[in-house]
């Protein structure tokens, strides 16, 4: 077997391994919604959070759906124009991975609501503190699955995203803001200082999940790349992930032979993503990542550490 059937086979099985986490995760986020976040009116941010005012606010408004709108179908419609509008504005990092994810998510979340009798059925009754700590860890080890995947769900982080182009801000601190800015809709919505409490409970759990699943906590990595192609691949980092790095000027022990060594610090979700440029453009490369305790300077803040 040639060197060229073997990344083949490999890409194969990375291609089934990453749409079987991506399904995974679409479904255990969905899970988290259904039978945890909805039925307390616990609002996570995100289109989510904006999907479930929205259900309730609707509710005896339309014959066919006395409950209220679906939460899910309604998520599906504000996903696919901020897809639609992030394709546009931010290139192909939002592709068909990102598709399915927003779509299995929407599917999952109407069909567990269909079996589970409404969206609005109590777990465990009136245990709203219960119900935001463990709808955040479940929704937190579904995004955790998605990420694995080297994928996105779209939602409000497109809108993160844009502004931080547009405004020069970090993308971090812009989602924590929108995510905000929704939870308060819901306290003005349900007129109940509980909505935002539990809503935050749930949005530190779901994020300090997603961190621990994803090595532990760490949400910064440190990556050093000694390639035969360290333009393209630089070029390919600056153009698909929007970092930027360094070269450093290094001679291999062996062969003596100078060599470019990228280095460069991206945020969690986009190692994978990183890991799988780089050896698209050359298998062979030698990549190491590194656990970025403090972070300062262009491109970081100290909150991002």
């Amino acid at each position: 077997m040639n060197k060229f059937s073997v990344l083949k086979i490999i890409d194969r099985k990375r291609f089934w391994n990453d749409y079987l986490f991506l399904t995974l995760g679409s479904a255990i986020v969905a899970a988290g919604y259904v039978f945890f976040i909805t039925p307390y009116k616990i609002i996570p941010g995100g289109v989510y959070g904006i999907s479930i005012i929205i259900h309730y606010l609707t509710q005896g408004l339309f014959g066919f759906f006395p409950e209220g709108l679906p939460v899910g179908a309604t998520a599906l419609l504000f996903n696919i124009p901020l897809f639609i509008i992030a394709y546009r504005m931010l290139g192909t990092t939002y592709g068909a991975k990102t598709i399915a994810t927003f779509v299995l998510t929407a599917i999952f979340t109407d069909f567990f609501a269909f079996l589970y009798d409404g969206a609005q059925r109590q777990l465990v009754p009136d245990e709203p503190l219960l119900a935001s700590i463990y709808g955040g860890a479940l929704i937190g080890v579904g995004v955790a699955f998605i990420f694995k995947a080297r994928a996105t769900s779209a939602g409000t982080d497109v809108l993160a995203r844009i502004i931080a182009n547009a405004r020069h801000r970090q993308v971090g601190t812009l989602i924590i803001i929108i995510d905000s800015a929704i939870v308060l809709i819901g306290l003005i919505a349900f007129r109940s200082w509980e909505v935002p409490l539990y809503s935050w409970i749930t949005i530190f759990v779901y994020g300090r999940v997603v961190d621990a699943i994803m090595d532990g906590g760490r949400t910064e990595k440190a990556v050093i790349i000694v390639s035969e192609k360290p333009d393209e691949i630089s070029n390919a980092v600056l153009h698909n992930i929007g970092r930027g790095g360094t070269f450093l000027q290094g001679n291999g022990m062996y062969s003596g032979t100078e060599k470019k060594v990228i280095y460069t610090v991206v945020h969690r979700p986009q190692v994978e993503t990183l890991k799988a440029i780089v050896l698209q453009i050359d298998p062979n490369a030698f990549i190491s990542i590194l656990p970025a305790y403090e972070i300062f300077g262009r491109g970081f803040n100290k909150e991002d550490c």
